[in-house]
């Protein structure tokens, strides 16, 4: 890879406003976030909402306004997450996509998240993954664990490649209950790719601690980068995170000097096979 993917991860399901008071929950918040994150680099934005008291939802309206917004006020790509909270129902979940975003997310299967359990069951795998297909929604596969790479091969086997036909995942590191963010789990990782189809891409993200870890590792390997207040909320040992901006911008930094600097927005777009608008 001669660039990198960013992607932004701006506000999540499990933090709060209250603990955590720069974290945009508002649409306007997060517009303003996008448009800053994208400024310094970033290409896709991986949204999770909240409603009018700051909570976790999946609220259909909202979903679509946020798409829309998002739209409208910068050239990012808009990829919803799947996962809502580890208590949202599948219905509710499947029902992202009627949003029409174009990218979403895909989880290859259950883990343990913290105390709680993120559910995934093999026939909501294939279902999400075959209604994407028909929808013309690009999938970021994501992977808690290095089985869940062997999921992703068995569902391409059978319900065939995503639309856009390229295979994009996202490495999901150093959650409680998933593979630990070290380099060592990103190598196992990056070698269990190289079964799946010729050309998959991967980014990496790093939970709490290990952010930087991951994202070293990722470069080093040719992957992307994922970074935001989803996935930490300390810049560094007791200094709190600012901004999404702020852990953009280092992401951005260590592509430039791993001589990898972000790719654009465009570039992004013809890498993973998702139409211009």
């Amino acid at each position: 890879m001669t660039g990198t993917v960013i992607t932004v991860a701006p506000t999540g399901a499990e933090n709060t406003k209250d603990d955590v008071p720069a974290l945009p929950v508002t649409l306007d918040e997060l517009v303003r976030t996008a448009k800053e994150c994208e400024a310094l680099g970033a290409s896709i934005i991986h949204v999770h909402i909240r409603d009018a008291d700051a909570k976790p939802t999946l609220d259909q309206g909202r979903l679509r306004d946020t798409v829309t917004g998002l739209r409208e006020a910068t050239d990012m790509i808009v990829q919803l997450s799947s996962g809502g909270a580890v208590t949202d129902p599948e219905s509710d979940r499947l029902a992202v996509l009627y949003a029409a975003p174009e990218m979403a997310s895909c989880t290859m299967g259950t883990v343990n998240f913290g105390d709680g359990v993120f559910l995934n069951r093999w026939e909501f795998i294939v279902d999400l993954h075959t209604r994407m297909q028909d929808r013309g929604i690009v999938p970021e596969y994501e992977i808690f664990d290095l089985g869940q790479l062997t999921t992703l091969q068995r569902l391409l086997g059978r319900y065939g490649l995503p639309a856009g036909g390229h295979v994009h995942v996202d490495l999901v590191m150093g959650v409680p209950g998933g593979m630990p963010g070290t380099a060592a789990a990103l190598v196992a990782c990056e070698q269990a790719i190289r079964d799946l189809p010729a050309g998959t891409t991967f980014s990496a993200t790093g939970i709490g601690r290990s952010t930087i870890p991951v994202m070293l590792a990722s470069l080093s390997a040719g992957g992307h980068l994922r970074v935001g207040m989803e996935d930490t909320v300390t810049y560094a040992k007791g200094q709190p995170v600012e901004s999404n901006m702020q852990l953009v911008a280092r992401a951005a930094g260590f592509a430039q000097l791993a001589q990898r600097p972000p790719l654009t927005t465009a570039e992004t777009r013809e890498l993973l096979g998702i139409p211009t608008r």
